[in-house]
Formats: structure tokens, C-alpha cells, sequence
């Protein structure tokens, strides 16, 4: 009965979330470079631009897309611009922006990957869109069909011509065809001549090289294409790849996680510098993504680093896959209980610690959803 309850309260979740995407209303996340998140009452009128960390408080309030300051918007179309005229690549784009000093959406300098998501998301032409992946429980993240995606175009006032949005959607697609496997490992070969050292981030950075998730996805790792081309790394620097996408997914989670409350009616509110989530004004929650690593053995183990200056009300803690692409299952872990600064978890840790395991975070947005008294009684 539990599990038939916690599939039903996904399934409402998903399609009230996907009802709201065809309205036009934006889930979750930052808004982007050249663009800000506009509070909205329940009648369309506007109430103020939501700062990074601030969510709406009011059930009935709306979150929309509106273009931001001039000079960011300014920045977009020259980006499109060096792109699609000029013939640059995302790296070529990217060092010209840091050249003249012009930082990003937080001010950190520019990297290929930021100059190549300003080129491909629909939002920077009003486009409303969602379910484009699919990030199941114990199941691979999924990049869905076009048929299966959910929404509402010309939702927002666009900010790039849509028909220079999609000169640059052509030039991106026509670049990544599907290669066959000896291309590919023909443009690592290529690659390992030039650096003595291979990395996941070496091969994201390089344009005209298909992503490290492309040699992930074929190959099964990176070091098994690395062994096809006769390359034998001096030590495993995937950890560092791993790390480096655990930060790239947390805010993600963080803003899936104030979605679902949100959606539940939970009032939530995120501090900036910390992530400190604050519910219902009556308790706090932070979230931690754990890396699995396994042992020469072969068993799995994740390390749990609780931040106790933080001292959360309770941890989520998410155990990351074997490929370390998407969580397992989650930790919830009250501060009261838990006090050690860090946990070396198992596949199994013994009733101590599995009671506080959960297969999906339903438990975690059970906790925030208000009954009326009568109701309760």
C-alpha cells in the first residue's frame, strides 16, 4: 500500500508539474544568463523579480521567464552572432567573453559548456519546454524523444530570433551525427597525440570531439576507450570527472526537490550561499550527493560528508549509482540522531542505519504537506 501510494503521488506530481509547463509557468531552476524569474500573482500581474536562493511563498503565486538587464541581452545576441556568422566554436566564444572581462551568470568566467547551453535552450526564444530527461530511481538518466517532451511555445518574450536560434540549432546538430565507434575512438587517438594527458573535461573542452558522456555511452567508460587506443592514464582521474558533475547535478536536485514541495503547497526558502533549505518556517533540510566508489574487492561503498556548521534538522543524503549518473536511493538523516561529521556507508549498513533509507523522496515531501486540524482529528 505504501509503494501504491508513493506512485500515485508521483504520478500527480508529474502531471500537475507538466499542466503548469503548458501554462507557461517556469519549474524550478535558474532562470539563465540574459534572463530573470518575474513573480506572478494569480492574476497575471507582475510583483517582483525573484533574486537567486528566493522562491515564492503563495500557493497561488506563478514564476515566469522576462528578459534581464540590457547588457546581458546584449551579450546573448552578440554570442549568437560570433557563432552563427562568424563561424566560432563555443571555446573560441568562450575566451573572447573572458578576454574582455565579461563574466557569467555568477560572475565566474566563461567555459564552452556555458557558451553552448545559451545556444541550444529554447527558452532564450520563449519556449516553454520540459521532460526532456528522464531521471527514474534506479534507472539510467534517459534523454527522451521530441514526442515526449512537455511545451509551451512563445510562453515568454523571446530574446534571440528564433531564426538565428535555429541556424545555430543546425550547425550544432549537423556537428553531432552519430559517429560509428571507430570515428570516434580515431578523434581520441587524435586527441592523445596532442596531450599527454587524457581527461573527461580535456575532451568536453575540445571542439569537434563528441562529449565524454558520447565515449561513456559506447564504450561503457572512459578508461576502456582509453585501453582501445592504447592509452594507459598514470593514475584514474575519473573521480575528478565524477566530482565535477555531482556539482553541476546538485543544484538541479535542489530545485526538483522545491518544485515537488512547492507543488505539495510547502513553503520553502532557499539561502543563497548555503542551499539551506528552510520549510514551512518550522524546519531545515540540506542536500548532499555522495559519490560510489568501489574497492578492489569490488564491493561499493559511499562517504557521507555532513556539514554540522550547517546543522540541518535532516540530511538528504543521496547515494549516487555504480556509474554514478543518477541516485540510487536516499538518507534521510535527522541532526538530532546523526552527529558523527562524516558516514562510510555500505550496500548494506545494518538496521542502525537502513531504517533512515528510502527508495524515492515521497517520505521527505509527505513530511511537508499541511493537513487542515478537522482533517487530522
Amino acid at each position: 500500500m505504501a509503494g501504491e501510494y508513493s506512485r500515485e503521488l508521483s504520478t500527480k506530481v508529474f502531471k500537475g508539474q507538466c499542466n503548469l509547463i503548458q501554462k507557461g509557468f517556469r519549474q524550478g531552476g535558474a532562470a539563465g544568463y540574459g534572463l530573470r524569474r518575474m513573480l506572478i500573482d494569480q492574476n497575471g500581474e507582475p510583483k517582483g523579480i525573484l533574486r537567486r536562493g528566493e522562491h515564492k511563498s503563495l500557493q497561488t503565486d506563478r514564476v515566469i521567464l522576462v528578459p534581464g538587464p540590457r547588457e546581458e541581452l546584449e551579450i546573448v545576441q552578440w554570442i549568437y552572432e560570433l557563432f552563427t556568422k562568424e563561424g566560432k566554436q563555443e571555446r573560441d566564444v568562450a575566451a573572447e567573453l573572458n578576454e574582455r572581462g565579461i563574466g557569467s551568470e555568477y560572475g565566474r568566467p566563461w567555459t564552452r559548456g556555458l557558451v553552448h547551453q545559451i545556444l541550444i535552450n529554447e527558452k532564450y526564444i520563449g519556449n516553454n519546454v520540459y521532460n526532456r530527461v528522464s531521471f527514474k530511481l534506479k534507472k539510467k538518466r534517459v534523454q527522451n524523444p521530441p514526442d515526449m517532451w512537455v511545451r509551451a511555445n512563445n510562453a515568454f518574450e523571446a530574446v534571440v530570433e528564433p531564426e538565428m536560434f535555429y541556424v545555430a540549432r543546425g550547425i550544432i546538430l549537423e556537428r553531432n551525427r552519430r559517429f560509428t565507434e571507430q570515428e570516434l575512438l580515431d578523434s581520441l587517438k587524435a586527441l592523445a597525440r596532442k596531450h599527454t594527458l587524457l581527461s573527461g573535461l580535456l575532451i568536453d573542452e575540445t571542439d569537434g570531439m563528441p562529449s565524454s558522456s558520447t565515449y561513456r555511452s559506447r564504450f561503457g567508460s572512459l578508461v576502456r576507450a582509453y585501453r582501445l587506443i592504447g592509452y594507459t592514464p598514470d593514475r584514474d582521474y575519473e573521480y575528478v570527472q565524477i566530482n565535477r558533475r555531482l556539482r553541476q547535478l546538485h543544484p538541479d536536485l535542489v530545485a526538483r526537490i522545491i518544485g515537488q514541495l512547492e507543488s505539495l503547497g510547502a513553503s520553502v526558502h532557499q539561502e543563497e550561499a548555503t542551499d539551506l533549505l528552510l520549510i514551512n518556517g518550522e524546519y531545515t533540510a540540506s542536500l548532499v550527493l555522495a559519490r560510489c566508489q568501489e574497492t578492489k574487492a569490488g564491493s561499493l561503498r559511499w562517504l557521507i560528508r555532513l556539514d554540522q556548521s550547517l546543522a540541518p534538522d535532516v540530511t538528504i543524503a543521496a547515494r549516487m549509482s555504480a556509474t554514478n549518473e543518477a541516485p540510487d536511493d536516499f538518507y534521510l538523516l535527522p541532526y538530532i540522531d546523526i552527529t558523527l561529521p562524516k558516514l562510510l556507508l555500505a550496500e548494506h549498513n545494518g538496521v542502525h542505519f537502513d531504517s533512515y533509507r528510502f527508495d524515492t523522496l515521497d517520505y521527505f515531501m509527505d513530511l511537508a504537506v499541511r493537513v487542515k486540524i478537522t482533517v487530522a482529528a
